[in-house]
């Protein structure tokens, strides 16, 4: 089978993360995987195509630059020949419209995967209302969440084209014995840490709000917050606000993850939105007790009070307050970091590619017979 993914992205996060292990595992099956990455000055410090070579990945850069780049379609149709695709899978908006745009005419199986529509401004939303209807001349459109398929549908996508399927990671990477375990130091801070992409969608606002409750009742914790964004500066300044900046790290992005995890004593994710985010999946195979908010499918993700807390989002105090709870008790935080690594072995990336190589395999086999049927009626 011969795959390209393509992908908008402004950086190595979550749904860049997805594509990679998908890919990673596609060709450990022995399948011909091809990943095309949009582009531009817009973005300059993207790293995606960087981080997916260097897992030895067949990328593509696509320049695009404006709304609507006739070259970048070029682009993607010259590379769907060249690569000998036969089947297009689209990750985001830009890469859904732009794919779909480029492969007309082509009797070429489309699938898309739904990370999250974020309707973070209003130019977002209107790219997302647009995408709702390009989706509907896909052949299968995949939610990472129960809440992300049932709000596809109330965009009119008929119901038979939409399937969810749980993001996977490579478990391996996470949870090798050979990885550094935090040192159990009495005397030095506990760790609360956090990591996603700075922006609003993620919460940090609220995570450092808890911060300043927690520290007002317990002192010898540190917090730290893997990731960069547009919104680092604004959330360094709230830091300073809040008086807590000398207990707040920035570390900025890293791309040796595996090493991080470890560094925690709680793994905490605030958001306000989700799909299935990646670094909860992380966490719990690190062996990290997590604290998050009910939103997407986390609570699927996170049984209460057995792998982890949920609380509810946009609440800064009931994030506190199952912080604390978990820094009382190094014994729960133990118990829940163990009963998560079993928990989370739900969740590989093999588990993950095997279910879209099943959706693949059915779009080909039904791609195959049109063009049989098509056959027959020109001999």
């Amino acid at each position: 089978m011969n795959v390209l993914h393509l992908i908008s992205s402004e950086g190595f996060y979550g749904a860049e993360n997805v594509v990679a292990s998908l890919a990673m595992t596609l060709r450990q099956m022995d399948h011909s995987v091809h990943v095309g990455v949009f582009v531009n000055e817009h973005c300059p410090r993207n790293n995606t195509i960087e981080e997916m070579r260097k897992l030895s990945l067949d990328v593509h850069p696509i320049q695009c630059e404006g709304r609507l780049d006739h070259r970048a379609l070029c682009s993607i149709r010259g590379l769907l020949r060249d690569t000998k695709t036969q089947l297009l899978h689209t990750h985001v908006y830009k890469a859904d419209i732009y794919g779909y745009l480029a492969a007309v005419g082509l009797s070429l199986p489309l699938i898309s995967t739904c990370h999250l529509w974020t309707r973070h401004s209003r130019l977002v939303r209107i790219y997302e209302s647009l995408d709702s209807l390009v989706l509907r001349g896909f052949d299968k459109i995949v939610a990472v969440s129960d809440p992300i398929a049932q709000q596809l549908r109330q965009t009119g996508i008929p119901v038979g084209k939409v399937v969810t399927i749980d993001n996977g990671i490579d478990l391996s990477r996470f949870s090798a014995s050979h990885l550094p375990q935090r040192a159990a130091d009495a005397s030095g801070p506990l760790v609360v840490g956090t990591v996603g992409r700075l922006v609003s969608q993620k919460g940090m606002d609220y995570f450092l709000g808890a911060a300043r409750q927690i520290l007002d009742q317990k002192l010898n914790v540190l917090f730290k917050i893997v990731g960069d964004g547009p919104d680092r500066a604004g959330l360094e300044r709230l830091a300073s606000r809040l008086g807590i900046a000398d207990r707040v790290i920035f570390t900025g992005g890293r791309d040796d993850m595996p090493l991080i995890y470890p560094s925690f004593d709680i793994f905490v994710l605030a958001s306000v939105d989700e799909g299935l985010p990646m670094v909860v999946l992380e966490a719990m195979a690190s062996g990290l007790p997590v604290v998050t908010t009910t939103v997407g499918a986390l609570p699927k993700v996170v049984d209460s009070g057995v792998t982890g807390l949920l609380v509810p989002p946009r609440d800064a105090t009931a994030l506190a307050n199952a912080i604390l709870s978990l820094l009382e008790s190094a014994y729960v935080r133990q118990q829940m970091g163990i009963l998560g690594k079993v928990a989370v072995q739900e969740y590989s990336s093999w588990r993950m590619t095997l279910k879209y190589l099943s959706v693949y395999e059915g779009l080909l086999t039904a791609a195959g017979a049109r063009d049989t049927d098509r056959a027959e009626v020109n001999a």
